[in-house]
């Protein structure tokens, strides 16, 4: 079992007490996920740090999109695995076997997203965000177009960048910091 009082190899505690506005966010995450993921605490060093973070991701992964929470999971969890990481890997797959109600596809995105049984939207999707998380010197309109006639608008394709860049930044500090997954995640929706 980890160390679940460290959530990152960094010795930066979190504000005690925490501010009435972050403590019953957490009591939410508490109440809803039945922990406070590690990332939230790793972050609440700085209450604007932790700010910025949750308003970007809930933002993200959230709010109204064309694409669904699954897929945007499905973004994470491929990003995460390009980049080996290991909390987000932990994390976002377990978030993509909740959704989906498929453990096997969980699995499958987080080894090799290729062998999963995708749709072509899905599909292109990962092909573009893997594309940008490996290259995205190299994406070029005609990645662009192969999303659009997938069916995806510019809107779409904005939220795909953005959800895959958020992970290539997310995926690099969790990393260079050590940040442990919260336990909880390992077995979740299996």
């Amino acid at each position: 079992m980890t160390d679940q009082t460290m959530p990152t190899a960094l010795n930066l505690p979190m504000v005690d007490p925490l501010p009435e506005a972050t403590q019953k966010y957490f009591d939410i995450c508490v109440e809803k996920l039945g922990m406070v993921p590690n990332v939230l605490k790793a972050n609440a060093f700085d209450i604007a740090k932790l700010n910025a973070f949750t308003g970007m991701y809930n933002d993200l992964m959230l709010a109204d999109s064309g694409l669904s929470k699954l897929e945007r999971e499905m973004i994470a969890v491929v990003v995460s695995s390009i980049n080996k990481c290991f909390y987000c890997l932990v994390a976002h797959g377990a978030a993509v076997r909740q959704l989906s109600g498929d453990p096997k596809l969980g699995e499958m995105l987080v080894m090799n997203y290729r062998v999963a049984p995708l749709d072509a939207r899905q599909r292109a999707m990962l092909n573009f965000a893997e594309k940008m998380t490996i290259e995205s010197h190299r994406i070029e309109e005609k990645d662009r177009q192969s999303l659009r006639e997938v069916g995806f608008n510019d809107r779409d394709i904005w939220d795909i960048a953005n959800v895959a860049g958020f992970f290539n930044m997310s995926n690099r500090v969790a990393s260079a910091t050590a940040m442990t997954p919260n336990d909880e995640y390992h077995s979740q929706f299996r």
